[in-house]
């Protein structure tokens, strides 16, 4: 095995709580210095990532696109995503979840010995809680439809009809439950599965649409120029092999499609 393919590859990821701090670059000169102290203990003096994400965070949002973007490099280009602060973060659900169901490697440089089991105790947690919050919301919202169907009942019991006053003072008649359930179950069968598989098929295909635009920012390679370039960049395709021209050409159709 030759020193190339022994060393490790990183994709770093940096976060900042807001655009102020972000523009100012406070906070993240910091985070660039422990994650680069880290990269040089374990991949040499010389050693850089293979790319930096920053995400700036508002606070309210949880998608977080640049963390996205981060762990799809990693895992396509079989690197490690690595953190400055997990400590922070450590508190934050969704966070988590989206780091342990990735499928990536990560590390956290204030949390060497963080580890996959590490994240899953605290996720288990975080999910705890999620869950917990959910069955008091199903608690609440079952004493109100009680409620509610009480109330029906009384209206009809002196003949009226059981209405729902709205915020703009209109009314509806009351109905407990989904009216378009029944909707929702018909015309599935084969069709559907066939949809299910497409739709997977183009969210694989779409995991790599920031790759493409990075390696071709202009669209002008070639089927195999591009494949190349690919695999020299340690990316793996969808199907998790080597690019070859054909690969490219199947990408490429689904993403314009």
């Amino acid at each position: 095995m030759s020193d190339t393919a022994a060393t490790p590859h990183f994709v770093s990821y940096l976060r900042v709580s807001t655009s102020r701090q972000g523009a100012s670059g406070l906070g993240l000169e910091a985070q660039r210095e422990a994650v680069a102290a880290y990269i040089r203990s374990r991949a040499g003096a010389a050693a850089e990532p293979l790319r930096e994400y920053v995400e700036v965070e508002s606070g309210k949002a949880n998608d977080r696109p640049q963390l996205q973007a981060a762990l799809r490099h990693a895992k396509h280009a079989q690197a490690t995503l690595i953190i400055a602060k997990l400590d922070r973060l450590s508190r934050n659900a969704a966070f988590l979840l989206t780091l342990r169901d990735s499928g990536a490697r990560f590390v956290a440089a204030d949390m060497p010995d963080a580890c996959d089991l590490t994240i899953g105790v605290l996720a288990l947690v975080a999910e705890h809680e999620r869950k917990m919050i959910q069955s008091r919301t199903k608690a609440a919202l079952a004493v109100k439809r009680d409620a509610l169907a009480r109330e029906a009942a009384a209206l009809v019991a002196q003949g009226q009809e059981p209405v729902r006053r709205l915020e703009d003072g209109t009314t509806r008649p009351l109905r407990l439950g989904n009216p378009n359930g029944a909707d929702c179950l018909r015309g599935l069968g084969n069709g559907a599965a066939v949809a299910v598989v497409k739709r997977e098929a183009q969210g694989r295909a779409e995991e790599f649409r920031d790759v493409l635009s990075d390696v071709d920012p202009g669209g002008s390679m070639s089927a195999r120029g591009l494949a190349v370039a690919l695999n020299q960049r340690g990316f793996r395709s969808p199907r998790g092999g080597r690019w070859t021209a054909q690969s490219v050409i199947r990408l490429r159709a689904r993403l314009a499609a």
